[in-house]
């Protein structure tokens, strides 16, 4: 299928461009409209495609505005094989500043295509789509089916994607492949808590502060606090290779009425990173219960309200048969070693996990988030990563449906 893909990867090529030159940023998460766009890019390379509204109040729940999923599903043979899945997100992050180039235009130049998405994940909705029409153009001596699963809330915790076709029994694949970079298997990741910290106190005016009771003052308390947690969470250490230590940043606070009034309201959001180790249901009480026992003084409080929880990715048992394909053919391909670790980011791959679904990450794109910008500006992907994922997908594929 070498010389099938090979032909065809110019109509790749502009796919992605195609992709790209629509926005999808999450915030807002106003991703209907590039949903539709991509289904119908889609449909174009003879693909029948499920659309599957997200109802308003869940995607309002989890931030977003709007969110249209998509399902493909090939079959192949009798049909009696493995269901694989094959999930790429649409959802992206704000383009910000800096950019040297359109983030929309798609703009191709040095062997690369330049544009928000054009790494996380929109890559991936090519390759996988790609490597599919691959097996469809000779599908002999294959069995089972596999699926697309495309999503529009990875930037926002997977639940309005994933975690929703899973939950309504749209879909239930026996192994999922989500979206990741060329040159490594990921099999673990870290998962996050956030926590909203809110500190109330008493104004009063600054001419007698004594008659208030100073949020500002009480927060410093939950501050030092968390700042000597930080510390010691250096000295835990994940036996996941690619994976460091637990991490606490916080990362906004706001508060205050005025400069001479005594702040009454001090709002922090803190972000803790956890390492496949941890549980986040324990890391969340046990967090809540040192910033409330930092909380002093008269007339203070503390609420501590959960924004998210996202629980690790950890390796389960069957996921050795996606690990054994994807590192086989892509060291081939590459001609590099390519490694199974973990990273110390969270994605909603780790929905397919908690299902009891062997899941791996692997995907289009450079050895790391840096080499591609990814989040960054003049995110990019190269031509021949992207070339080098559909075959080694397409190749895996033919590996995980061969008929018995």
């Amino acid at each position: 299928m070498a010389d099938f893909i090979d032909k065809d990867f110019p109509r790749e090529v502009e796919f992605l461009k195609a992709l790209v030159r629509v926005p999808s940023d999450n915030p807002p998460g106003d991703c209907a409209r590039h949903g539709e766009a991509a289904a119908k890019l889609y449909e174009k390379l003879g693909f029948k495609v499920e659309r599957h509204k997200v109802p308003a109040d869940v995607v309002k729940r989890h931030g977003m505005v709007s969110a249209t999923n998509l399902v493909i599903r090939e079959r192949f043979g009798r049909g009696k094989g493995p269901v694989v899945a094959l999930n790429a997100h649409g959802d992206v992050v704000p383009p910000g500043q800096g950019w040297s180039v359109d983030p929309y235009g798609a703009v191709e130049k040095g062997g690369a295509i330049y544009g928000r998405g054009a790494a996380v994940s929109k890559s991936d909705f090519a390759s996988y789509g790609f490597a599919l029409l691959a097996l469809k153009n000779d599908p002999r001596g294959l069995d089972g089916t596999v699926e697309l699963h495309l999503t529009y809330d990875e930037e926002s915790g997977g639940f309005v994607g994933p975690k929703w076709l899973l939950d309504e029994g749209i879909v239930r694949p026996d192994y999922a492949i989500s979206a990741g970079f060329s040159y490594a298997v990921v099999n673990a990741h870290n998962g996050v808590l956030h926590l909203e910290v809110t500190v109330k106190g008493r104004q009063a005016h600054a001419a007698m502060p004594e008659t208030g009771a100073d949020a500002l003052e009480a927060a410093t308390g939950v501050l030092a606090a968390l700042y000597k947690e930080r510390q010691r969470l250096r000295g835990i250490k994940s036996r996941q290779p690619g994976i460091d230590t637990p991490k606490l940043t916080v990362g906004l606070i706001s508060g205050g009425i005025n400069t001479n009034v005594v702040p009454d309201r001090i709002v922090m959001r803190l972000d803790r990173r956890l390492i496949p180790e941890e549980n986040g249901a324990k890391v969340e009480k046990a967090l809540v219960a040192l910033i409330k026992r930092a909380v002093k003084g008269k007339g203070i409080s503390v609420d501590c309200r959960r924004v998210i929880l996202a629980e690790p990715l950890k390796p389960i048992a069957g996921v050795e048969k996606l690990v054994d394909p994807l590192q086989r053919h892509a060291g081939k391909l590459l001609k590099t070693r390519i490694a199974v670790k973990g990273v110390p980011l969270y994605t909603d791959a780790r929905h397919y996990s908690a299902a009891g679904i062997p899941t791996v990450l692997y995907g289009a794109g450079p050895r790391s988030i840096l080499e591609a910008n990814a989040h960054g500006a003049d995110e990019h992907i190269k031509l021949s990563d992207l070339k080098a994922a559909t075959h080694v997908i397409e190749a895996t594929l033919r590996d995980l449906l061969r008929s018995k």
